[in-house]
């Protein structure tokens, strides 16, 4: 009979959760591939002779990271996330587990990435050098933190969503990092095969926002099934002549 009991309790209780507005199960899944068409401009490699310690840590000349590209125009870099839609009433709550920002090589790495309001940001100095990391919001506060060769890591959070802003390095110009700051886990970062997946999310339509640091936003409109998965490319292209 006890068991009998509990059963019958679980099964309520499921019911309960499962019924009850703003945590149902989402299962929807939206995915695709960013490309460059057309001739990719020739970029010049970053320029390091400035700080003589940061070129001798590279044995050959570092591309730009402002378009990385991979075999058949695939591009890299390219925050997506899911910028409309999102139903109203569902909290999503931040992780626990850092997302990292490393100074190795005179670069900040990961280039792009994205991050939960609140979740912890850890910015490590793995260089071994004098760097400053300087923020470039215009919602959340700027920080400016110097880091000298002693200074390993730092943490900080950001209060507010914010889609996207510049982090800089005042000591050498040409490092740059970009972050997007979201309420939800609704968002993915291509690497050089230019592949984002999306998922966890409940039927509806979304706008599905990609973007690029020289080349703009994108947004197209998607309309996904319960558990159902949806292909949504974007391709990118230099702007016309004027």
């Amino acid at each position: 009979m006890r068991a009998t009991g509990n059963r019958v309790w679980l099964a309520a209780g499921l019911a309960a959760v499962l019924g009850w507005p703003g945590v149902a199960v989402a299962a929807s899944t939206v995915s695709g591939t960013v490309t460059f068409t057309g001739t990719a401009p020739k970029l010049s490699p970053l320029a390091m002779a400035a700080d003589p310690a940061c070129a001798k840590k590279h044995t050959a000349p570092v591309p730009s990271e402002a378009l990385v590209l991979g075999t058949g125009n695939t591009m890299g870099n390219i925050i997506v996330w899911v910028s409309k839609g999102v139903p109203a009433g569902k909290t999503y709550p931040a992780p626990t587990t850092p997302v990292v920002l490393d100074q190795k090589g005179c670069q900040y790495l990961p280039h792009a990435q994205g991050i939960m309001v609140g979740q912890p940001y850890k910015i490590l100095n793995s260089d071994g050098i004098l760097h400053n990391v300087h923020s470039l919001p215009k919602v959340n506060p700027q920080f400016n933190k110097p880091m000298p060769p002693t200074l390993k890591e730092t943490t900080t959070t950001f209060a507010k969503p914010e889609p996207i802003f510049q982090i800089k390095c005042d000591v050498h110009p040409w490092m740059t990092a970009y972050v997007g700051v979201f309420t939800n886990p609704f968002f993915s970062v291509t690497k050089t095969d230019g592949k984002f997946t999306i998922s966890g999310l409940d039927p509806g339509t979304y706008e599905i926002s990609a973007w690029h640091e020289k080349l703009g936003t994108q947004t197209a409109s998607v309309t996904v099934a319960a558990s159902g998965a949806k292909t949504q490319d974007f391709k990118f292209a230099m702007p016309a002549a004027k």
